[in-house]
């Protein structure tokens, strides 16, 4: 976990107003994104992020979180199947709802690992495969926005994906 996440959780434990909203901040586009792959509407995404952070809120207490961003990935997969479940009801059928959960489930696990390993990157290398692949710079804006070479991004980012390689393919086979 990086040091912000780890300041804003301790920040949250202690009920400050302005860690919650800098969390808040921080990650409501993402997991709004994340939303978007089970939910159509975007009021739906909303209704259900807004109960994550709530929940969060509410348990902020007893809170023991590893991961901010893969704690808050995973609660709002489960956000998202209540909606879905809430939708529809017609859905009885337990056993299909067990293989479905399963499925879903096991996919929210990988993605959850996922950013787990990319979370354990070292702090410059995480920064810099964040901003090119989920912020969408190129190199050479990275290189300019950090004031370091174009040739170190390009290194960091091969590194990063190194790394995550290798910690993935052992996933892969454990989900198999």
């Amino acid at each position: 976990m990086t040091a912000g996440d780890q300041l804003l959780i301790q920040g949250l434990k202690s009920g400050d107003e302005r860690s919650f909203q800098l969390l808040f901040d921080q990650y409501y586009e993402l997991l709004i994104s994340y939303a978007a792959k089970y939910l159509d509407s975007i009021d739906e995404r909303r209704e259900v992020i807004q109960r994550v952070f709530i929940r969060l809120f509410e348990r902020r207490d007893t809170l023991d979180i590893q991961s901010l961003k893969s704690y808050l990935l995973k609660s709002t997969y489960n956000g998202c199947i209540e909606e879905l479940r809430r939708q529809k009801p017609f859905l009885d059928n337990r056993e299909t709802d067990r293989i479905e959960d399963t499925d879903f489930i096991e996919q929210a696990e990988r993605e959850a690992e996922i950013w787990k390993a990319i979370d354990e990157l070292p702090q410059k290398c995480h920064q810099i495969f964040v901003m090119n692949r989920f912020e969408g710079l190129k190199n050479q804006q990275i290189a300019d926005k950090l004031g370091i070479s174009k040739r170190t991004v390009e290194t960091q980012i091969s590194i990063a994906l190194k790394t995550l390689r290798e910690k993935l393919l052992s996933l892969l086979w454990f989900f198999g």
